[in-house]
């Protein structure tokens, strides 16, 4: 049969990818500028590629403590996140015939409709009383933050494995402990790959929680540290396009790698 192109939607996607990529160009493009070059044409290529701009945006972000301090939070969110809502949505999708865990269920997931600005200076005044407005308080409330949508993947996916492997381990003397650590955790692969990607990505690249959290300059992620480009009448788009660069890098690469993960989990998670 002979293959007909569907035009509209081919076009709706050349259109989507051009909005996309297009602020991407000029970041990278004016990343090795001069201040003179990108005031005559913010379109036109370098007329020679430089590191002058990521040099100076390392200096003046004090860039490697704050990509520090970005690692540290993102992985122990990644980390944690995977045991604890893991373990939280094997424990609701076992017990979904019982009314309580029902309403868990539903709690969990009304929880990814509630803005966080609602929630914000409730949270900030809490967060202060526990002397958590550090790290380690940001990483706690990304693992709370995330359950929600973590859990509405988890129990999808959980409900497509047999309960029978679960009862043949019981019969053999695992725990109920042990049937979740040795039996089910491994079968979760998939799906623990895709919610920390997903984690990592959100985790990474948040302004407005370490903004509202983070007190203590020396803490600040690298979405926060790209403020010292910015004066009271203008912004050193060079420098900070070059920091852009470099804070959006990593995980760039993680998400090119990972991408079949996250849409194969989605997927798993949302039909089955």
């Amino acid at each position: 049969m002979r293959k007909r192109i569907n035009w509209p939607v081919t076009f709706l996607l050349l259109l989507g990818s051009i909005v996309i990529l297009f602020p991407l160009y000029l970041t990278v493009v004016n990343a090795f500028k001069t201040p003179q070059e990108t005031a005559e044409s913010i379109l036109a290529l370098p007329s020679q590629f430089t590191l002058e701009n990521f040099i100076r945006a390392i200096e003046m972000t004090n860039f490697f403590n704050a990509f520090g301090n970005s690692f540290y939070i993102t992985v122990l969110t990644v980390l944690f996140t995977v045991l604890t809502n893991s373990l939280v949505a094997y424990a609701i999708a076992r017990n979904l015939h019982k009314k309580s865990f029902k309403i868990l269920f539903y709690y969990f997931v009304s929880a990814m409709f509630v803005p966080f600005p609602i929630i914000m200076l409730p949270l900030v005044k809490q967060m202060s009383t526990l002397s958590l407005m550090n790290p380690t308080g940001l990483v706690i409330l990304y693992i709370v933050y995330g359950l929600a949508f973590n859990v509405f993947l988890y129990v999808g996916y959980i409900k497509s494995i047999p309960k029978e492997l679960e009862e043949a381990a019981i019969v053999d003397g695992c725990t109920r402990w042990g049937v979740f650590w040795r039996i089910i955790f491994p079968l979760l692969a998939p799906m623990n790959a895709t919610v920390g990607i997903l984690t990592a990505l959100w985790a990474w690249n948040d302004f407005l929680l370490p903004l509202v959290i983070l007190s203590d300059r020396s803490d600040m992620t690298l979405p926060l540290v790209q403020f010292v480009f910015q004066s009271q009448f203008s912004t050193n788009y060079n420098l900070a396009f070059a920091s852009y660069l470099m804070a959006l890098l990593p995980m760039i690469i993680v998400y090119i790698l990972a991408q079949k993960w996250i849409i194969s989990g989605v997927t798993k998670g949302a039909i089955k």
